[in-house]
This record gives structure tokens, C-alpha cells and sequence, in this order.
């Protein structure tokens, strides 16, 4: 048959005028190991590895998440806590961010803005010749964002070991999947850049520890990005402003909050396993409770950064619009002292 010697590679011919399908006929299948009860689905691909999922052989550029990332890279609870209440970023950055600078790692205020730099991350790595790759994080709504394809187009061309996981929750804020894009997903458009790409059970432990440390291995020893989809409904509201009830029933949260609650699915299978009991879950929860208390109380004792600071750091000389709002917020206060917190202080110290 003969071919168009085109360059990125020969091209055959056909006489058929055919289009390329806008979808195929059949959906990607998302990977599972574990079914609803926490059993070990027969014949599943297992993957079991051994030593500190958390070694230093990646690094992360992700976006804002619950801070879960610092437990595990050992930062304790009380500067968790000194974040959240300000005392780290003076209140300027979202909670846990101005601890990243003590990482390898880089977390975005806005979604998706830290792909790109986490390609380009990935790329110094394979420059210096580095055994490592950079793992980040984004959810469905941030892949109809320009810099999303921008990262994958980038990580593509120029084979860059990075892993994305995209958390495809279904609802970008209260936009659903359906009205975001036509495409079977988010694990299609890896395949469109010419990426290695996986779906995945987001709610099933072991399938994504699975998927995860696979892709970790193919994107440093084989020098290529690998995209993961991680299908995993989100039952919580995005946001406190947010009331999800709105614009999605409340059965159907119900539904994936109870009968497919990743959490119970992967008691069961620690607890089948003998290494989990009731005893222990409440001595846990106890101290855990202890600990959290404590921090709290250590955290709401840290002496506050003065009101000045809210508008200082930016610029050399604040401009006239900053100035106007800070009297604004001052006479705010001396108007209405009481609708403020007594704890911060009103003036620098001497």
C-alpha cells in the first residue's frame, strides 16, 4: 500500500472517504481491583510494592487539597493548623501553601496554572539525568482550561517524566462533565497528545496505588509522561459557599457517600486482612481527637500579624487605592469593634 512520506512519519493512502469517528463505540474501562465490599476482585492485576510510597523519587506540583500531602511528608498537625489560622502566610495564601516552601513541591491558588511548570520541572530532570519525575494534580473542570493542553502538548513533544492525575469528580464546581466537554473523559485526551494513559477507580485504594506507582516507573525509567484519570465522585460541597444540593439531588450524594464509600470499602479489605479492628479505630480516633485539640489551642495562642500587613508585601510604596482601603477597613473597625477578632493588633509595634 503506499504511504505519504510526511514528516512525523509515513501516512498510508486510502481510496474510502471516511471521517474519523467523533467518539468510539465503547467507553475506556476504568481500572478496579477491590469490589464494593473490599474484595479482591478474582483475577485482578495487583500491584504490590514494597518500601515508602512517600520516597524522595518524585516530586509534586498540585493544586489546593485538604492538606493531607503534609501528614504524610511529615510536617505535624500544630503547623498544619499555624497555616490555616495565617500565621505562616500572614493570611496572603490559601492554608498549607506557604508551608510548600520546604518541599520539593509548588501548589497553585488558581486550578491548573502549576501544570506547565510541572512539565518543565519534569524536563530539568531529564536534563540533569535525574532517576526521578514530578507528579501533579488537577481536577475535571481545570482540563477545559488552556494551560491543561498546553502541559500535556508540552510534556508530550518533548518527553518529559511527569505523571498528571486528574480527579474527575463529575461536577467542576456545579458545571457537570456533560456540559464541560463531549469526549469519553479526561483519559481520551492523553491518547490525543500522543500520552500513555489509564482510568482508574478513584474510590478504590489499591487500584490507584496500582495505577500510580505503574505510571511513577514507566514515566522515570522509560522517560515519558503518563496521564492517570481517576474517576471518584466528590459527596462534599466544593466549597463553604457552595450548597451542591443546588444543582445536583441529594440521593444521588447519599448514594456514593454510603454504598460506594471509598473509605468503608477499604476498612473492610484491611479489616478481612486481620491488620484493623474496632478497638483499634477508637483508640485512634481518640488520641487523634487529643492531638487536633491541642494544636488548635497552640494555634489560637500564636501572637497575630498586625491589620497593616494585609496590605504591605505587593508594592514598595502601596497605592492610593490599597491606602483607601485600609482607612476603609480601620474606620470599619472603630465603627464596629465588635464584629472583628479582638486579637490582631491594630498598629505595628513600636
Amino acid at each position: 500500500m503506499q504511504a505519504l512520506d510526511f514528516p512525523g512519519g509515513k501516512v498510508t493512502y486510502t481510496p474510502a472517504l471516511r471521517f474519523i469517528s467523533e467518539s468510539s463505540e465503547k467507553r475506556v474501562p476504568c481500572y478496579r481491583v477491590c469490589d464494593d465490599n473490599g474484595d479482591i476482585i478474582t483475577g485482578s492485576d495487583v500491584v504490590n510494592r514494597h518500601g515508602d510510597p512517600s520516597n524522595d523519587g518524585h516530586n509534586i506540583l498540585r493544586s489546593p487539597e485538604a492538606g493531607e500531602d503534609f501528614l504524610l511528608r511529615h510536617f505535624n498537625r500544630t503547623e498544619n493548623l499555624e497555616c490555616c489560622y495565617g500565621e505562616v502566610s500572614q493570611s496572603k495564601s490559601l492554608p498549607t501553601n506557604a508551608l510548600e516552601i520546604r518541599l520539593t513541591t509548588g501548589k497553585g491558588g488558581k486550578c491548573h496554572t502549576q501544570l506547565p511548570q510541572a512539565v518543565g520541572v519534569a524536563y530539568s530532570l531529564k536534563m540533569d539525568k535525574k532517576e526521578a519525575c514530578v507528579v501533579t494534580y488537577t481536577g475535571d473542570g481545570a482540563t477545559s482550561e488552556g494551560d491543561f493542553h498546553a502541559a500535556l502538548n508540552f510534556a508530550a513533544v518533548m518527553d518529559a517524566p511527569v505523571v498528571f492525575i486528574c480527579r474527575n469528580n463529575g461536577w467542576a464546581i456545579s458545571t457537570h462533565i456533560t456540559e464541560q466537554f463531549r469526549s469519553d473523559g479526561i483519559v481520551v485526551k492523553g491518547q490525543g497528545y500522543g500520552i500513555r494513559s489509564i482510568r482508574v477507580d478513584g474510590n478504590d485504594t489499591l487500584a490507584v496505588y496500582g495505577a500510580i506507582s505503574t505510571a511513577r516507573e514507566m514515566a522515570i525509567y522509560e522517560q515519558r509522561p503518563i496521564l492517570v484519570e481517576a474517576l471518584t465522585y466528590r459527596v462534599g460541597h466544593h466549597s463553604t459557599s457552595d450548597d451542591s444540593t443546588k444543582y445536583r439531588p441529594v440521593h444521588e450524594i447519599e448514594h456514593w457517600k454510603m454504598a460506594r464509600n471509598p473509605v468503608n470499602k477499604f476498612r473492610n479489605w484491611v479489616e478481612k486482612n486481620g491488620w484493623w479492628s474496632d478497638a483499634g479505630e477508637y483508640e485512634l480516633r481518640k488520641n487523634l481527637k487529643e492531638e487536633l485539640l491541642q494544636a488548635i489551642q497552640m494555634a489560637e495562642r500564636t501572637e497575630k500579624h498586625p491589620l497593616r500587613d494585609l496590605f504591605t508585601d505587593v508594592y514598595d510604596l502601596p497605592p492610593s487605592n490599597l491606602c483607601e482601603q485600609e482607612k476603609e477597613l480601620r474606620e470599619s473597625i472603630n465603627k464596629h469593634p465588635q464584629d472583628y477578632p479582638f486579637d490582631i493588633p491594630l498598629y505595628d509595634k513600636l
